[in-house]
């Protein structure tokens, strides 16, 4: 083979170019031979300038940075955080040297040392799983740790709703305009009580009775309310003397924006008053959807109205009603 000028560099790099183009002389022209040699040489010597390392603080940053570009909320950025920090805090290695086994022990150890359940221990281990797969798509890490950690088996215990006697009870035992409408327009709509207090009065179409919430990731939709949800929230807006733009506020002055702790605590409370057990606003939205599901609502609706990415989310709640389950039963069957 012809000499084509090889720089005398490394003796690693050199052995490897020589038997690259070796190799090649045959299918190559004195010319393709010595740009096969440049591009070699460039890329080998760009391989040997050491790269600058992420700190595992610094990649949980760029990590959080792609969740908030998705347009996961603030409270779900602060979940990830919390939960991956404290991994990389428990194990120390650094991201890229972090094995299955050092992941999987640390899910065994955390169950143990705090004693939670095992939703909880999934929930942590989805949002690892999160950061170890966003990591792998960015080119970080070759292959995600978290692949062979699988999702954790646990019980579908069968949530109760609000019936329509403790839905009146409520009703009746609200003292003011305000929580009335609150507890109707949770009730009629399904939404999220993230979305309930981020409602603006402009936002509300009284004549069609529907009003546009911005869901998780801000996704826009349509939601419905019945008669009385409307009579009742115009019934609030009448006596309201602030000039707040937001649908619900603070019963004392200034009158801010009602906050998601705030609908919370007001609806526990009523509901303990009233010996109802917990009730609380996610508990309207299943029992909304519940009832969509039980009157015969495709469950594709019932996914649009309450604004599910996955149809298996809603499906959960196409399970909920045993009392239909026997009523369907003695209907078609005994």
């Amino acid at each position: 083979m012809q000499d084509v000028g090889i720089d005398r560099r490394d003796t690693g790099m050199e052995e490897k170019i020589v038997m690259i183009i070796n190799k090649m002389a045959d299918y190559l022209n004195i010319s393709q031979m010595k740009k096969l040699q440049e591009v070699l040489l460039q890329t080998f010597s760009e391989n040997n300038i050491p790269k600058e390392e992420i700190s595992n603080d610094e990649y949980l940053r760029l990590f959080l940075d792609a969740k908030r570009i998705e347009g996961c909320s603030e409270r779900t950025i602060q979940y990830y955080s919390v939960t991956v920090d404290r991994m990389l805090q428990n194990i120390k290695n650094p991201v890229r040297k972090i094995s299955t086994e050092e992941i999987r022990k640390y899910l065994v150890d955390y169950q143990k040392i705090n004693n939670c359940s095992k939703v909880t221990v999934d929930n942590i281990r989805r949002n690892i799983s999160s950061f170890f797969s966003w990591l792998e798509e960015e080119d970080y890490i070759l292959k995600s740790p978290m692949r062979r950690i699988h999702k954790i088996k646990t019980k579908q215990p069968v949530k109760e709703i609000i019936s329509d006697e403790a839905i009146e009870l409520l009703r009746d035992h609200c003292h003011c305009s305000r929580d009335l409408a609150m507890i109707d327009l949770l009730y009629s709509t399904g939404i999220r009580v993230g979305e309930l207090v981020n409602l603006n009065i402009a936002d509300v179409d009284f004549e069609a009775r529907e009003c546009v919430v911005f869901g998780k990731g801000d996704k826009e939709r349509r939601v419905y309310f019945d008669a009385k949800a409307k009579l009742h929230l115009q019934n609030y807006l009448r006596e309201r003397k602030d000039d707040n733009p937001a649908l619900f506020v603070t019963l004392d002055a200034p009158h801010d924006r009602l906050k998601i702790s705030g609908v919370e605590i007001r609806i526990r409370t009523l509901g303990r008053k009233l010996n109802m057990g917990k009730i609380h606003p996610h508990k309207f939205r299943r029992t909304m959807a519940t009832r969509a599901i039980d009157k015969g609502m495709p469950i594709e609706q019932v996914q649009k109205i309450l604004g599910h990415s996955q149809i298996d989310t809603t499906m959960q709640y196409a399970i909920v009603n045993q009392t239909n389950v026997k009523t369907s039963h003695q209907k078609f069957i005994a």
